[in-house]
């Protein structure tokens, strides 16, 4: 019998057994497999959460009422009938208000299949019967989308894929600089799947090679490896003002690369007067940095010292710019790489997404394979994907964009495939008043997530396990046929089965189908990444061999690639894309904008809310609400793996014990989390390694607000009932994620049970 296989964001695996036996065990060529797949096989059988059968919401079926869609039952309809009122509210809305008046927000990992990507899916749909709004950019780093064209004059797309290989960080590099740290938690994922996760590999390898490495974050954990690490607790949003109290360091005692600064970077001189204080009367120094972001001067000018002593490599995580004013620690960190002139070399200079995703810096070729077409959408208009509360609230409003004046649509109708924005949005409760406004929300769904429980149609979709694709990541050296390992539960659809209905009640199955079945389009998708492969020097095997043998590890693919190389060697051959050509330390372009969030040079600017500021209570708390080890995002908290990690049914809190005892907290204590935002329950973790005035609290719990004692209360610990909506500033309108501050107080009654499924009739 043949080995089968599947794949998905958090790895590749070998299934093993049949029906009840049936597990997932990772592939021998990956030397560390994420646990996240424990949970994978039993939440696609999780009869109770699975949506089963089409549903359509009460209020809305019986007079189209928008006010109780966060708070109705639902009734059971056969697919014809909801498929026939979906395709009749399409019809409607753009016949009535234009295609901009929909909505086709389907952000999220669905699927790392080639084919069964809910997005393209629904987007190829949607611009057969004349196109959508779309959202722009992401919540992993929209700030840097934004901002890197301007500085080094690529799209953060490439600016990745040219990241220095980790391979050569661990042969060269003697000190690593991570703000933000290398984490083991986001190293287990990567968007369009992965067959091997490896940044803990070059880590440890790098560790015994001698590399010293200094880990910048306000946890301990969020450093993978085993070689020696130095743990500097920053106060959290701080970073910029730390890197500019080592920029004054170097500047003071003339350690700082002037040639390199005069040949490859633009504005320095500017900069210059900033970090001295002659434009602002603060001189940027050690001492003043400390006193922002509680690290002792002392430390600082010690690791500026050894910064300009070593060969030196400055990482930045993602995590960094999800806060507020993000841009300013990813144009500060390489404003302060670029100041020890070690850009372009092999091991050292700027790092940004190390260990964000598991492929950042991973030394192999990239192969551009083919995709599912979405095909072209007449609609122009867009929003920064992290302002769609915004949008809904207030149709017609005027905001600022990457450096335009926008105006929000006025959107009637959302459809939403493959992704749970009350997940990964912030201030739900915001969010929750944003979603009655539509007059139609529609959602394919495989469980009923919140999303689902506060959509007006909810059509049944396949998982990944129920279901035939392919795997073909560009930055990974394998490509994986993903088996049907399960059969679909109830009467689950594949995405495509619902749309190819949908296109046929609208007129546009053909140019939808274009006369393909799906095999057809899983086999048009092989012989073009067979194209790709011959272009680059090697062949594929048939599209029935490679599916019998499961997995096909391309060759020759060892590839080590150095960050700005090329423009480093000959600035003038091979100039950036910026307006000056080089590296703009000030851009003059973002200046000429005159946003007072997002000046011409990287500068400390406070966040709304952090533990300095003057309005901060004595017992506030900074909340970090990173990436779970246990599931992606939201996916799978309705598995086993992600359950057995829990604390008394909540998601896991990390308090300093000497916070948790100020409180009366006990370890495994309930704790509520709360703000002017809302509050929420959590399972006390006591640790050390975490700063005493920060918590943490993994995001993705599955949202589940109840009311007790007369207010709401979300009751599985999701930490986006807290957060700030609020862009990072007015030119890439970034998430905050992590700007928020919070209270804890131990929480004496019991934990209610979760909501579940919604009522049904």
């Amino acid at each position: 019998m043949p080995m089968r296989y599947t794949a998905a964001h958090w790895g590749t695996y070998r299934a093993v057994g049949e029906g009840e036996t049936l597990r997932l065990e990772g592939i021998e060529q990956d030397p560390a497999p994420s646990r996240i797949a424990d949970g994978w096989i039993d939440a696609v059988r999780d009869a109770g959460l699975r949506v089963k059968k089409p549903a359509i919401r009460r209020g809305w079926l019986e007079n189209r009422s928008t006010s109780d869609r966060c708070n109705d039952s639902y009734v059971e309809t056969d697919w014809d009938t909801a498929l026939d009122l979906v395709a009749a509210e399409l019809d409607r809305i753009r016949m009535t208000h234009g295609n901009e008046a929909i909505f086709a927000g389907s952000y999220g990992w669905s699927s790392a299949g080639r084919f069964h990507h809910a997005q393209s899916q629904l987007r190829r749909f949607l611009n057969t019967i004349g196109g959508f709004t779309y959202s722009r950019n992401t919540y992993s780093h929209a700030a840097a989308e934004v901002l890197l064209p301007y500085i080094v004059g690529m799209p953060q797309r490439a600016f990745q894929d040219n990241m220095t290989s980790l391979a050569l960080v661990a042969e060269h590099c003697e000190l690593l600089v991570a703000f933000g740290g290398i984490s083991a938690n986001t190293a287990q994922v990567t968007s369009s799947g992965t067959s091997t996760h490896e940044v803990e590999y070059w880590m440890d390898r790098a560790g015994k090679n001698g590399m010293a490495a200094v880990n910048i974050s306000p946890r301990r954990p969020d450093f993978c490896g085993t070689g020696p690490t130095e743990w500097l607790p920053i106060r959290p949003n701080t970073d910029t003002a730390l890197m500019l109290g080592l920029a004054h360091e170097l500047y003071r005692n003339n350690r700082h690369d002037r040639a390199f600064l005069t040949r490859y970077c633009h504005g320095w001189e500017t900069f210059e007067s900033y970090l001295t204080g002659a434009s602002d009367g603060i001189e940027k120094t050690a001492e003043w940095a400390s006193g922002i972001c509680d690290i002792e001067a002392e430390t600082i000018a010690g690791l500026a010292a050894r910064m300009a002593q070593s060969k030196t490599m400055v990482s930045v995580a993602w995590s960094l710019q999800r806060g507020d004013h993000g841009e300013q620690p990813i144009w500060m960190g390489l404003t302060l790489a670029a100041m020890l002139g070690q850009i372009g070399r092999p091991g050292t200079g700027f790092g940004f997404g190390y260990a964000s995703t598991t492929p950042v810096g991973r030394p192999k070729k990239l192969m551009n394979w083919p995709s599912f077409p979405q095909g072209q959408n007449p609609v122009s208009q867009a929003i920064p994907v992290a302002r769609i509360s915004d949008m809904l609230l207030h149709p017609a409003a005027e905001y600022r964009y990457d450096g335009e004046h926008q105006t929000y649509p006025d959107i009637r109708l959302v459809y939403w495939v493959g992704g749970n924005p009350f997940h990964h949005h912030q201030d739900l409760y915001r969010l929750e008043k944003a979603w009655t406004r539509p007059e139609t929300v529609i959602v394919n769904e495989q469980w009923w997530t919140a999303t689902a429980r506060r959509a007006d149609i909810v059509l049944p979709a396949t998982s990944p396990l129920e279901r035939t694709d392919i795997m073909m990541n560009r930055r990974d050296p394998c490509l994986v046929w993903m088996d049907k390992l399960v059969e679909p539960l109830g009467e689950a659809r594949d995405d495509h089965d619902i749309f190819r209905a949908l296109a046929e009640r609208l007129g546009t199955l053909a140019e939808f189908s274009q006369g393909k079945s799906k095999d057809d389009w899983i086999r048009q998708l092989w012989q073009e990444a067979g194209d790709v492969a011959r272009q680059n020097g090697f062949e594929l095997p048939d599209f029935d061999a490679f599916r019998e043998t499961g997995i096909f590890e391309c060759p020759d693919t060892d590839e080590d690639r150095i960050q700005l190389e090329s423009f480093i060697k000959d600035p003038a051959g091979a100039p950036l894309q910026t307006e000056s050509g080089k590296i703009e330390i000030v851009s003059d372009r973002i200046g000429s904008f005159g946003l007072p969030d997002c000046p011409a040079h990287p500068q400390w600017i406070e966040p709304v809310e952090w533990l300095g500021h003057s309005a901060a209570a004595k017992d506030d708390l900074h909340l970090i609400s990173g990436q779970p080890a246990t599931r992606l995002h939201g996916q799978l908290d309705n598995g086993s793996f992600s359950r057995s990690k829990k604390v008394r049914g909540c998601e896991a809190l990390y308090i300093h014990p000497e916070a948790a005892k100020a409180r009366g907290i006990a370890d495994s204590d309930l704790v509520c989390l709360f703000n002017a935002r809302g509050r929420c329950l959590a399972g006390a973790v006591l640790t050390d390694g975490i700063r005493p005035d920060t918590v943490a609290l993994a995001a993705g719990a599955w949202f589940d607000p109840q009311t007790i004692d007369g207010e709401p209360v979300e009751v599985s610990g999701n930490p986006n009932v807290l957060t700030i909506d609020k862009g990072c500033s007015e030119l890439s309108q970034g998430n905050i994620a992590h700007t928020s501050l919070v209270k804890v107080m131990r929480w004496d009654g019991p934990k209610p049970p979760a909501g579940g499924v919604p009522r049904k009739r």
